[in-house]
């Protein structure tokens, strides 16, 4: 008999231990999940946005980390910026961005350059021979029925190009919409070789797929852009490896370039487009992972 009750009470035992083992793996799992650290990627709605986005996602993933993506328009990515709501911004174009920076200069920061010279402007289709300069159009507004194609009216540059109708006295509207509705718009008017003046820059496949040219700015009011990583302050102490990755992070514009071709023209799937760049360049990512 109380051999019995010895064996029962031993099992009893073995079947506790096991029991507090498996809850303690399971805490233990659970908790290194909770434990995954989410880093938000803020996303613009312009192509010269996801080839650096997807790479870094590719990037911070390997290092372990969530990564999420948040669509938005260049205005309220700066605001998710300043919140919190978004960490890491790819894609900030200065001196034109400068002014979310002074506005958010307490809660973000300017991490890193991705590539310099990237020219933006005023452009016209190459047949518009006798149209080289934003001085050229003045007095011959109506060929252009008096409009000016230009981005969503989020973005920063819409209000510099305000400022350059203004400046420059054109007697033009500057009609904004999408990217995608901007290009469709000027699509139509070089299909019939008409007079179409649009808001171009590099990177961007609308240099690969026209006969395009930016117009020379007398007044300088477009400068050569340099395109930054932008971070809200307090990554640097939460996730301090991914910020060391993201303060040494570099692209050459043409890689960039090369990326968005891919995308837009080839139908590449902008995830394997990054991967391939990552891929190619095992030297550059480790570079910018400090190894």
């Amino acid at each position: 008999m109380k051999k019995s009750i010895f064996a029962m009470l031993s099992t009893l035992l073995v079947l506790f231990i096991v029991g507090c083992s498996q809850q303690s793996e399971e805490s233990d799992s659970q908790a290194g999940a909770e434990e995954t650290q989410t880093i938000t990627l803020g996303v613009t709605p312009w192509t010269s946005t996801v080839p650096p986005t997807e790479i870094a996602q590719i990037i911070l993933e390997d290092m372990g980390y969530n990564v999420e993506q948040t669509q938005a328009d260049a205005g309220s990515t700066y605001i998710g910026l300043s919140r919190g709501d978004i960490d890491v911004f790819m894609d900030g174009w200065f001196p034109v961005h400068d002014v979310y920076i002074e506005k958010y200069s307490d809660s973000i920061e300017e991490t890193a350059v991705s590539y310099t010279d990237a020219d933006s402007g005023l452009v016209v289709p190459t047949y518009m021979e006798d149209t080289n300069s934003i001085e050229d159009l003045l007095g011959n507004e109506g060929d252009f029925n008096n409009e000016l194609y230009g981005i969503e009216e989020g973005a920063s540059v819409t209000q510099e190009i305000e400022g350059l109708i203004e400046s420059y006295e054109l007697d033009m509207e500057q009609v904004n919409s999408s990217e995608g509705g901007m290009i469709a718009q000027a699509m139509r008017k070089m299909e019939s070789e008409d007079p179409v003046v649009f808001y171009g820059w590099r990177p961007h496949t609308m240099f690969n797929k026209f006969d395009i040219k930016i117009l020379d700015d007398p007044q300088g009011i477009f400068e050569s852009a340099s395109v930054k990583v932008i971070t809200n302050n307090e990554l640097q102490e939460t996730a301090p490896d991914a910020y060391e990755f993201l303060s040494n992070w570099s692209i050459a514009l043409d890689d960039v370039e090369e990326m968005i071709v891919k995308i837009e023209e080839e139908d590449v799937p902008a995830r394997e487009a990054a991967q391939e760049w990552v891929d190619n360049n095992q030297d550059k990512v480790s570079e910018m992972l400090g190894e």
